[in-house]
């Protein structure tokens, strides 16, 4: 699933894509707002952490959680 991160007071999103799960990464983002934690990590399908400050966060976007399909369609 890929995932978009808004920082605010910054012109550049963060994008990467993640194994998790929508639900997954929701009640993380959750957890970490609502127990005033002061910041959230992230992993990429390839194993990069990324590390979040909460304070700065603007938005999360979830894109889906399909497949992508290769080949025609006829």
């Amino acid at each position: 699933m890929e995932i978009r991160i808004g920082i605010a007071n910054t012109g550049r999103e963060l994008n990467f894509e993640t194994g998790e799960t929508a639900d997954a990464v929701k009640k993380a983002v959750a957890d970490a707002l609502g127990g005033g934690a002061p910041f959230i990590t992230f992993t990429d399908v390839k194993g990069t952490s990324y590390v979040v400050p909460t304070a700065g966060l603007a938005y999360v976007e979830l894109g889906t959680e399909e497949t992508r399909r290769v080949g025609f369609v006829a």
